[in-house]
């Protein structure tokens, strides 16, 4: 891969695609647990278009963190988790072309919703624009829902939509276990975000980024982890009784639930901690959309 095109792939923080492809993987599964089928296109084409409004939600938080200061100020991050790409403050990428290259992903991903449109009708449509909404309202003026303690919830919803979004190309229709799902997976992904905001607190705090971390400090912080994964972790429990699952269902929600409880004394702890509560965040979210998944097609 060239110079440009790599860094160009590097800016979108390539590390975090799970979470965008996750969503879409539920989604498509419990779709063909209704539908009795799967329709590859619809998949491939939910993919590539979350695939792009999640890079470049990632490239324009850059954006938004080099406006309000706070990726500069950040000696504390974790990379490559935390503190953004700082591609901008590297001197790698300009901010304009930064600002740019956002914008050419988001218009990827919106040109790829617009053919889902036409073949699936204009309910994507009004989940595409709430999600893309989302990803410029988290980080830019003049909403900077991230600076104002409404990142975690939007996180949580931007996420959560593509698995509604996924089931509906599916089965062109939403079901209870599907919402159940996409909350599910919306609560994983705020987790996440909660995570990696604990190492960041200083430098948000310092630019007036008022996460919700922020608010509530870094010994309260792991409270509010708990409680989201403790929800997640109801949500699943619901999804296996409503589906009628078998009785091994509910140990994977419950096996969850303890991983969470290992991480958030973790999240208090030094950089080695942090990261290792991280990585464990990362792994809930993977191995419980697959857990998702799996059940759909049982």
């Amino acid at each position: 891969m060239s110079s440009l095109p790599r860094t160009l792939f590097l800016a979108t923080r390539p590390m975090f695609f799970p979470a965008s492809t996750v969503p879409v993987v539920v989604g498509t599964a419990w779709g063909v647990h209704h539908a009795g089928q799967l329709s590859p296109v619809s998949l491939l084409l939910a993919l590539a278009g979350m695939a792009c409004l999640h890079a470049g939600a990632n490239v324009i938080n850059d954006v938004g963190d080099e406006l309000n200061g706070s990726d500069r100020l950040n000696l504390d991050r974790i990379p490559p988790f935390t503190g953004g790409s700082r591609f901008i403050q590297d001197g790698v990428l300009g901010i304009k072309a930064m600002a740019a290259w956002g914008v050419v992903l988001l218009l990827a991903g919106a040109a790829i919703g617009g053919v889902l449109v036409t073949m699936k009708g204009p309910a994507v449509l009004v989940l595409g624009l709430i999600g893309g909404g989302l990803a410029v309202a988290y980080s830019l003026p003049p909403l900077v829902l991230a600076a104002r303690g409404l990142g975690e919830a939007a996180v949580a919803v931007a996420f959560g939509l593509p698995v509604a979004a996924s089931a509906w190309l599916q089965q062109s229709s939403l079901t209870l276990d599907g919402v159940l799902a996409a909350a599910a997976v919306g609560c994983w992904t705020a987790a996440i975000l909660i995570c990696n905001e604990i190492p960041d607190i200083k430098a948000d705090a310092a630019a007036g980024k008022r996460t919700l971390v922020v608010r509530l400090g870094a010994r309260r912080a792991p409270s509010l982890y708990l409680a989201v994964q403790a929800v997640a972790a109801v949500l699943l429990l619901a999804l296996g009784w409503l589906s009628e699952l078998p009785a091994w269902a509910t140990l994977p929600p419950l096996l969850i639930m303890l991983a969470a409880l290992v991480a958030a004394p973790l999240m208090m702890g030094g950089r080695g901690r942090q990261l290792a509560a991280i990585r464990i965040t990362l792994a809930i979210h993977l191995l419980g959309g697959i857990w998702l998944a799996v059940a759909a097609l049982v």
